[in-house]
């Protein structure tokens, strides 16, 4: 897979320089987004490059598998996530033009941990490449937990069908949250979570072009899921994005876009500085 990343130096220097980078949106029309700007280039000097990560451990967990459906029985078995069972896992979900989440979940992934290496931060994945099975969504928190992963992100795509002529577009990130108290293993990291969901959200409006969801939480914010492993048994600060809906033909050619996907893996190493700085 062709990355054309270059050498990622990560500085201080605002906004607009985050967008100038790669993104898509426009910051002054969304809160403005941590001041970290992500550059696409080395410098003439390779002395002034940083490395802002050095020292911290990232999870990422790219959703599903790119073999995930050949293999029912597998993704039939149940695993306790905290609260109740659930299914292992599923296979994801798909554009109208068969173009699968598991796949775009994965390339996404790969340009973050590219990106974070630049950094100078030690990545942790839960699954390494798009031709196998799982692991489960149960373990693939235990993967992140047992790494002490600094920070965490859940790289998913959404696939809302669309009915009439509603289109249902953008991004949605999912945090943590503790019904029940102290029964949970994320009882520690629902604050620092939901700071992580609010860098998130604000590198997405500065670096791409995808909105907010218009039809998943609440000004693309959703910390009411409490039926997902991933979440619910994290010890890490850690959130799930659903960077669009394939199911839309908007969203579609963004998500299937190699340009788009570098801009999303941006924005995610923004906001991870910005939230470890």
């Amino acid at each position: 897979m062709a990355r054309g990343l270059g050498v990622v130096v990560v500085a201080a220097v605002g906004v607009a320089a985050l967008v100038a980078a790669g993104g898509g949106g426009t910051a002054g029309a969304h809160p403005p987004a941590p001041p970290i700007a992500v550059a696409p280039t080395a410098p003439a000097d390779a002395n002034a490059v940083t490395l802002p990560l050095k020292g911290k451990i990232v999870g990422i967990d790219p959703g599903h598998n790119g073999l995930n459906h050949t293999d029912p029985s597998y993704l039939d078995r149940q695993v306790w996530n905290g609260l109740h069972w659930e299914m292992c896992d599923t296979s994801g979900t798909e554009t109208n033009s068969g173009y699968t989440e598991a796949l775009f979940n994965f390339r996404v992934a790969e340009y973050l941990r590219a990106d974070l290496i630049r950094a100078g931060a030690r990545v942790v994945m839960t699954r390494n490449t798009n031709n196998g099975l799982g692991p489960c969504v149960d373990m693939r928190s235990f993967i992140i937990n047992k790494a002490h992963a600094n920070v965490a992100v859940d790289i998913h795509a959404d696939g809302a069908i669309e009915t009439g002529a509603k289109k249902d577009r953008g991004f949605a990130i999912l945090e943590p949250d503790n019904p029940l108290g102290d029964n949970l293993p994320n009882k520690n990291v629902i604050a620092s979570s939901a700071r992580l969901g609010a860098d998130i959200r604000a590198a997405m409006l500065a670096g791409t072009s995808m909105p907010v969801s218009n039809y998943d939480g609440k000004n693309g914010i959703n910390n009411t899921r409490t039926d997902l492993a991933g979440l619910n048994l994290t010890r890490v600060p850690k959130i799930l994005i659903e960077v669009g809906n394939m199911r839309d033909a908007i969203d579609a050619r963004l998500l299937t876009s190699a340009t788009f996907q570098q801009q999303v893996a941006r924005a995610l190493l923004a906001a991870i500085v910005h939230f470890l700085r």
